[in-house]
């Protein structure tokens, strides 16, 4: 709601109309916030005047302090002061953008780039105890080069204009979180940021001059940005191991919890250390850059100092092969960090239920490289397959059924007090939760077996994936999903108060899909789930 405004309130219709015209020009046309155009006669009665500095920041009552919004972004702008609104409204827009260009959200490098940053390398000089850089003014500039006592690393503290910062999106995968706005927020008012981002700096073996790229502190130097501001403090390393930092931001996301990584995002990480260390592996045997003739097993053999962490980057590198795949349907639909009410479905819940019921969780003993030509690989059929099944689970019950605008934000609670929520959305939504679909892919698993049972074959539950499957089998399993989608129970609204109407565990969706009723006796399908009859 915009602030109460005694002057606002005391102008006639006709001063409100000149006032609104002034802000317009003043404004170049523009919503002050989302900076579309506003048009006076097609937006009347959709339009707001507010405060930009709010009232009870002590920002003046008077038109200079006016700004000239469309009513419904200065509704949602989720901020009492339009400032900080204007500059999400931005930072939305490049989220966007970084969807459509296939990431999996706006970082430091999209607003670097937007801004100019990331365009010139740092040229050092570097002395015993200090380093002489020049930057756009030609003065030349002597810091301190300090050492870190327990790592050995030399770092130094500096200034510089964004065009000198590059991100490091290896070291630091993530994307920035809508949790930017309490940054915006703080920067607003004044109050510093008491940690500098982190960056290194290392020039290629002959070179002097090198890109500075900023590892960590991303959130508050994408606000600083926001913001208007065009130079920032650095803490940065010089010619350090790259390789150590990155292990040291994966741990402190991972082992000490200190940096908030969204599993996604340590899935990323897993998966680039295992890459560093298949790398090392290969120097250390004094082996060729194409020779992956060494299993997995003998990777976390030789590094058996590591022989936890090492299981699990290599499935880490699964996993995220698979959820980066252009290939992949169903992460369109899936929310990379918590559970939104925007899409349906939760990185966690795709690990705790694809990943949990299909991957192979061990290290391989085949070579790395083997039926790579042929197509047989182990590792690559389970990524294909794995791909391909969530691309039809995502066909099945998602593409063309869910409404991003529509969302799932008390959805059970909306349902009941009447409100039309289209069937197809509805099921998107009810499928989704973890307990259910976790049960779904149980008998997707049984309809694989039986497959292979009717043709006299046993099929290990330990790398069912890694098998190249026929296509007849392909068609039992969408067969199969499809008669699924078809029951009634995932649109039946009567439903919503009693089975879904709370959340329960795995175990009771399991007796539902065997009994057809709930533990406590609630029906809920017409029969049991019958594989060979849903299949026909």
């Amino acid at each position: 709601m915009p602030t109460r405004s005694p002057t606002l309130a005391e102008m006639s219709a006709e001063s409100r109309s000149a006032l609104e015209r002034n802000l317009l020009e003043r404004q170049s046309g523009k919503c002050f916030i989302c900076d579309e155009l506003i048009d006076l006669v097609l937006h009347d009665g959709q339009l707001d005047v507010d405060h930009i500095v709010p009232l009870a920041e002590s920002g003046p009552d008077d038109e200079n302090n006016f700004a000239l919004t469309h009513l419904a972004c200065n509704r949602s702008k989720g901020a009492s002061d339009l400032r900080v609104a204007r500059r999400m409204s931005e930072f939305e827009r490049l989220q966007s953008s970084a969807r459509e260009a296939g990431q999996r959200g706006a970082h430091l490098g999209d607003l670097l780039k937007k801004y100019g940053g990331a365009s010139v390398n740092l040229k050092l000089k570097r002395e015993k105890d200090y380093v002489e850089f020049v930057l756009d003014d030609t003065v030349i500039q002597r810091v301190p080069l300090y050492t870190d006592r327990l790592s050995g690393m030399s770092y130094i503290f500096a200034v510089l204009p964004l065009t000198y910062l590059h991100h490091d999106d290896r070291i630091n995968p993530r994307s920035i979180g809508s949790n930017i706005r309490g940054l915006l927020e703080e920067f607003m008012k004044g109050r510093p940021q008491l940690h500098v981002a982190l960056a290194w700096w290392a020039p290629a073996v002959g070179l002097d001059s090198a890109p500075v790229k900023v590892f960590d502190g991303q959130h508050k130097a994408a606000a600083q940005i926001l913001l208007g501001v065009n130079r920032l403090p650095m803490r940065i390393f010089i010619e350090p191991d790259p390789n150590v930092l990155l292990q040291a931001n994966t741990n402190a996301g991972d082992k000490l919890r200190q940096v908030a990584f969204d599993t996604a995002v340590m899935r990323h990480l897993g998966s680039t250390l295992y890459a560093e260390r298949v790398s090392k592996y290969k120097s250390m045997k004094d082996l060729r850059e194409d020779d992956y003739s060494f299993s997995e097993r003998d990777v976390v053999t030789f590094f058996r100092g590591e022989h936890r962490e090492m299981l699990r980057y290599i499935i880490d590198a699964v996993r995220d092969s698979i959820t980066v795949n252009n290939e992949n349907k169903l992460m369109e639909f899936v929310e990379w960090s918590g559970k939104s009410a925007d899409r349906p479905l939760s990185y966690t819940s795709v690990e705790r239920a694809f990943f949990a019921e299909f991957l192979y969780m061990k290290a391989l003993d085949t070579p790395i490289g083997a039926g790579i030509e042929s197509g047989d690989n182990p590792r690559l059929v389970e990524r294909k397959q794995m791909v391909r099944l969530m691309s039809i689970f995502a066909d099945v019950f998602f593409v063309g059924s869910w409404d991003k605008e529509l969302g799932g934000r008390q959805l059970e609670s909306r349902l009941q007090k009447g409100d039309p929520i289209p069937e197809a959305h509805l099921r998107a939504w009810r499928v989704a939760r973890e307990e259910i679909l976790a049960n779904i892919l149980k008998y997707v698993r049984l309809v694989i077996e039986n497959y292979y049972a009717y043709a006299g074959e046993v099929v290990s539950k330990d790398g069912t994936f890694q098998r190249v499957f026929p296509e007849a089998l392909w068609e039992r399993i969408e067969k199969f999903l499809r008669s699924l989608a078809d029951l009634p129970c995932w649109v039946d609204k009567n439903l919503s108060s009693t089975v879904f109407g709370a959340k329960w565990n795995r175990d009771y969706w399991d007796q539902v899909f065997r009994t057809g009723r709930t533990p406590n006796g609630v029906s809920v399908l017409a029969k049991p789930i019958n594989i060979t009859q849903m299949i026909q």
